[in-house]
C-alpha cells in the first residue's frame, strides 16, 4: 500500500487529526474521571485528574496513550476492531473503510467496568489452566 493509499484510508480514522487534549476532553465530558480511571487503571486519571497533567503524562507514555486511544476508538466511537494484520499498528495508523461512520458511544458504569474486567480475568485464568494441563 502506498503512502496516498494509506493517508486516504487513514482520514476515516476518527483520531486522524485529533489532538490528543480534545480526545480526553471528549471522553471526560462524556464519561467522567471515574470511569476512565476503572477502565483504564492509569494514576493520571486516579490521583488528582485534570486535562492538562493527564495530557503531559499520556504524551511521554505511548503504551498509555494508545492504551486511550483504542478505548477511544473501540468503546466511545465504537468502530470494527483491529484486524489482525492492524492489531500490531499504533491506533492512530489503522485504517477504516471509507464512509464508515462512528456509532453512538456505549453505555459504561464502573459496576460494568468491573464485570467485564472480572469476565475477562477469569476467562483468562481457565485458558491458563487449560494450557498448563494439556502440556503435561
Amino acid at each position: 500500500m502506498t503512502d496516498e493509499e494509506r493517508i486516504a484510508l487513514q482520514q476515516n480514522n476518527p483520531l486522524h487529526g485529533l489532538k490528543l487534549e480534545i480526545l480526553l476532553q471528549e471522553l471526560v465530558d462524556y464519561y467522567g474521571w471515574d470511569i476512565l480511571d476503572t477502565a483504564m487503571r492509569l494514576n493520571c486519571f486516579h490521583t488528582n485528574p485534570s486535562i492538562a497533567s493527564s495530557v503531559k503524562y499520556l504524551k511521554k507514555t505511548e503504551w498509555a496513550r494508545e492504551k486511550l486511544e483504542n478505548f477511544y476508538l473501540y468503546r466511545f466511537k465504537r468502530m470494527p476492531r483491529a484486524t489482525n494484520d492492524e492489531y500490531e499498528l499504533a491506533p492512530r495508523a489503522r485504517t477504516f473503510p471509507h464512509g464508515l461512520e462512528p456509532k453512538e458511544p456505549m453505555q459504561l458504569t464502573v459496576d460494568s467496568i468491573l464485570k467485564s474486567q472480572a469476565k475477562a480475568a477469569s476467562a483468562h485464568k481457565e485458558r491458563s489452566s487449560r494450557s498448563r494441563y494439556s502440556r503435561r
